[in-house]
């Protein structure tokens, strides 16, 4: 039974094309002895690049390998190069064979053989950089997908005809149209710019939070617009590089506009509202909140569409900004306030109440949390109850009274020792009942 390449796809022919051409190409270097003479070059090429690297790379490694605890620019520096090490043996040997190359072309006016063996050893460059270098995980997808396909490729041989195919191949779009080539180009450009972005607006925010000198809300103001900056600095790059003119945008900012006056409106306010909370300061990272709707937090972030609580439970609680700006909220605290805080308790109607004051004042002001400025505990009457006199103590305390602090607790404590010392007795309900027309029967002995 024959196979007909004829009544197969065009993609089918056109591998199989190509598969003839390769065996051809492997016939001929095997009866030609210029080809011979060029596999022994590579072979010499690899062990003197082999032999070289094994004498070469451990004191490479020793001078690049910075001392424990040296975290200066150069030792950062010493440790960048370090990680290139395992490219040292591929590109020694790439560099030996263009040498050898040279010499072939000007002994035999031929060196195909040799080009393709330069290849390999590019391809085997590129292999170990994204297997044992790249360590981000964008640039590692990017690396296993896309530039290991494209160095296999070109070690065949059949970049050019491959990008060609994809040039050729339009996709429509509407009244747009463009090839897979530029799609391929788009995508692969796009993430680099947008992750070198990204990259940027880490280290800019690392720098920015390391100025203890700037207030919060400041470093936040300026971790925002330093991300405005970047990124719209990344798109104006990438456009500029894909070869697309602004004024071709016009009808998508339009659209985009319209967007924000609909859809999009509670997005664009809650942006203004964030951009407002920076600058005017009045709740930043840190500060512990009570909103109107009963939500309380200490706020660990603030992005540019809503602020993001802690309770003392464990839980994140996300806020849109604009809450911040409409509702009622009230801040306990920035970072490091004090706040005052009181515990309730009563005494027995049988006390000196004179006395109270100054026994429970005493006892709460020996308490080491409890702070003298800006006053000291005042234990102050507040009523006549059913059961007792009910007093309160004020405190200050440098902080907020729940979570890993237990203030109220603790002054309660204190309250309670104090009473049982001076043997003041606190109180509790009683209760009379009077029983109407009961008849008291005397027991018979």
């Amino acid at each position: 039974m024959e196979f007909d390449l004829q009544d197969q796809p065009e993609i089918l022919r056109q591998v199989a094309g190509y598969a003839l051409q390769g065996w051809d190409l492997v016939r001929s270097w095997a009866q030609s002895p210029e080809a011979w003479s060029q596999f022994a070059l590579l072979l010499l090429a690899w062990l003197i690049a082999l032999f070289a690297t094994k004498r070469a790379r451990p004191p490479l490694q020793n001078l690049l390998t910075p001392e424990p605890g040296n975290e200066g620019l150069f030792a950062r520096a010493r440790l960048f190069v370090r990680q290139f090490l395992p490219l040292l043996l591929p590109l020694l040997a790439y560099i030996l064979t263009g040498i050898g190359e040279s010499v072939v072309r000007s002994i035999f006016d031929s060196g195909a053989v040799i080009a393709f063996g330069k290849r390999i050893f590019l391809f085997i460059a590129v292999r170990a950089m994204v297997r044992d270098i790249i360590a981000d995980s964008f640039f590692k997808l990017m690396g296993k997908y896309v530039l290991l396909p494209m160095a296999g490729l070109y070690a065949l041989d059949l970049l050019a005809p491959v990008a060609q195919k994809l040039d050729e191949t339009v996709l429509p779009l509407g009244n747009l149209s463009f090839s897979l080539l530029d799609l391929v180009r788009f995508v692969l450009i796009g993430g680099i710019v947008f992750w070198l972005g990204r990259w940027s607006n880490d280290q800019s925010a690392s720098l920015i939070r390391k100025q203890d000198d700037m207030r919060p809300a400041t470093r936040q103001l300026a971790e925002k617009a330093a991300e405005i900056a970047i990124f719209g600095l990344a798109f104006l790059v990438f456009m500029n590089i894909m070869g697309i003119p602004l004024t071709s945008l016009a009808v998508l900012t339009g659209a985009i506009g319209v967007g924000l006056g609909f859809g999009l409106q509670k997005i664009a306010s809650n942006f203004i509202s964030g951009v407002i909370l920076l600058l005017e300061g009045q709740a930043t990272v840190g500060d512990y909140v009570e909103l109107d709707g009963g939500e309380a937090g200490t706020i660990v972030k603030m992005t540019a569409r809503a602020a993001i609580l802690e309770t003392f439970d464990g839980r994140w609680i996300v806020v849109p900004n604009e809450d911040f700006i409409i509702t009622r909220v009230v801040n306990y605290s920035d970072s490091g306030s004090a706040n005052r805080y009181e515990a309730a308790f009563s005494v027995s109607y049988d006390t000196d109440i004179n006395l109270v004051p100054g026994i429970i004042e005493t006892a709460v002001r020996k308490l080491p949390f409890v702070l003298s400025e800006p006053d000291t505990p005042d234990c102050e009457l507040r009523g006549f109850g059913d059961s007792g006199v009910d007093f309160a103590v004020e405190f200050w305390v440098e902080g907020i009274d729940d979570g890993q602090n237990k203030y109220t607790s603790e002054v309660l404590f204190a309250v309670w020792n104090a009473l049982k010392e001076h043997d003041i007795e606190i109180p509790y309900p009683h209760r009379v009942v009077e029983l109407k027309g009961a008849t008291l029967t005397p027991e018979k002995g």
